[in-house]
């Protein structure tokens, strides 16, 4: 019997364009996204994380704040810890995706997180007491933790003391990455953080 997500979307015929992330997405079929933290405190073990299960993970972060357009945002981790609420509103998400789309929801996010990983990053080093910022590769590994954060980060912010609930942010967040719209926040921020590496060259 053929292992769906959800009982719904196939993990066969997934296309991943960028060979440097293709070791990093894990498409390990799994009915439900949920490994219990099997792979908890192991070195680069995330990589063997289903990358749904991934994206459920990166929802259920903290209320610690990020600043975002000058306003900070706290969530006070009101998905923390409650992995079953993530898995139920990302299976919304995901069929909202397919009636957008008509494609295979797995294959709309990995092609909105190939479009969201940057390439270039920036850091600053140190020579003879002043400092500088130079223009460095980004791990593929590295890439993909990124994306996935932005994607989040720009849900729970069009989310965040709006209308819009958490659930259509993120579809509509995976959408626009997936057809590299501009208007996508992780896409936007991808081409700043290359723009200020390419200066700094």
């Amino acid at each position: 019997m053929e292992i769906k997500l959800f009982g719904l979307y196939e993990y066969n015929n997934i296309e991943i364009k960028d060979l440097s992330l293709a070791q990093y997405i894990s498409l390990k079929p799994l009915i439900y996204p949920h490994s219990f933290a099997k792979h908890a405190n192991k070195q680069f073990a995330k990589s063997k994380v289903n990358i749904v299960e991934r994206l459920i993970n990166k929802l259920l972060r903290g209320g610690t704040g990020e600043k975002l357009g000058g306003k900070l945002i706290r969530t006070h981790g009101k998905l923390q810890g409650k992995k079953t609420k993530a898995i139920k509103m990302v299976k919304e998400a995901f069929e909202e995706v397919q009636k957008r789309t008509k494609t295979n929801p797995i294959q709309v996010l990995v092609r909105a997180l190939e479009n969201s990983a940057p390439r270039e990053d920036t850091t600053r080093v140190r020579f003879g007491g002043m400092s500088y910022q130079i223009a460095v590769d980004v791990s593929s590994q590295r890439r993909l933790d990124l994306a996935l954060r932005n994607i989040v980060l720009a849900s729970i912010s069009a989310a965040f003391d709006k209308k819009l609930t958490l659930k259509d942010a993120l579809v509509n967040e995976i959408t626009l990455a997936a057809s590299n719209d501009p208007a996508s926040f992780s896409v936007k921020r991808k081409n700043e953080i290359e723009r200020v590496a390419r200066s700094a060259r």
